[in-house]
């Protein structure tokens, strides 16, 4: 049986050996790190076609707006409004203050404050739980939302069910009335298509309602109650890092 053959490894081959896996190592992360920061801040400049915003709008409205909450993360406001001068086509806001009788949105502090700071008409919403009483929660939200010149009318956001359809309606008109007496101002009902077809079109005679509704121009959209609709859940805008609701207004609010 021939001898093996012992091969002799240099210090140096095991320094160039380490130092080629080091590389590439480090390579690796690189361009890992590189990836991450291209997905990131490529949904914070968010590539949006303006014109394509202005060609989403339903024609027939004076007023084009969005709703926001924690679910879109931190807005920069003045890239949207400043920078982007999206103020030549959003004419509202409204933002989540809270919910229920405790929670206060994470976000509201803030967008509330740079909104005002920009001028830009803004108003509140509350996302109501039915299964709850009503009064705490008026005064929860009237704790943490306070009235300035440029505020839209508070809205109540109906979109869960309660013990029953009776009990849904007298506990709305409860929040809605301290609400009223409390602000001088008619809060706004938001719901969703259904609700408002099944459970409140005949009933609220004398409440506004913002509809959503995402897969069509709802028939009810002529019931003069109705003055704002949500027509997309899916909107992109520069500053923002997710999706967006989007709104016209039959009321020309600029």
């Amino acid at each position: 049986m021939a001898k093996k053959q012992k091969i002799k490894i240099t210090k140096r081959s095991k320094k160039k050996s380490k130092s080629s896996i080091k590389a590439i190592v480090i390579g690796a992360l690189l361009i890992g790190l590189s990836v991450i920061a291209y997905i990131y801040y490529s949904k914070d400049i968010n590539v949006v076609n303006r014109e394509d915003v202005v060609k989403s709008i339903p024609e027939g409205f004076p007023a084009f707006g969005i709703d926001v909450s924690h679910h879109q993360g931190e807005i920069d406001w003045e890239k949207l409004f400043v920078k982007e001068r999206y103020d030549t086509i959003i004419h509202f806001v409204y933002c989540k203050a809270t919910e229920g009788s405790d929670h206060l949105d994470t976000q509201w502090e803030k967008n509330r404050a740079e909104l005002q700071e920009l001028h830009i008409p803004n108003g509140a919403y509350h996302f109501f739980s039915p299964k709850t009483e009503p009064r705490p929660q008026a005064a929860h939200f009237l704790n943490h939302w306070k009235k300035t010149d440029l505020d839209l009318p508070p809205v109540l956001d109906v979109e869960s069910e309660a013990f029953s359809d009776t009990d849904l309606i007298a506990k709305m008109k409860i929040w809605l009335t301290v609400v009223e007496d409390k602000t001088g101002m008619r809060p706004i009902i938001y719901t969703s298509l259904n609700f408002f077809e099944t459970k409140f079109i005949n009933d609220f005679k004398n409440y506004k309602f913002w509809i959503a509704a995402y897969s069509r121009k709802p028939a009810c959209i002529d019931d003069s109650r109705i003055i704002h609709w949500q027509y997309s859940e899916s909107g992109e805008l520069p500053g923002f890092a997710e999706k967006v609701d989007f709104n016209v207004s039959k009321i020309a609010l600029r």
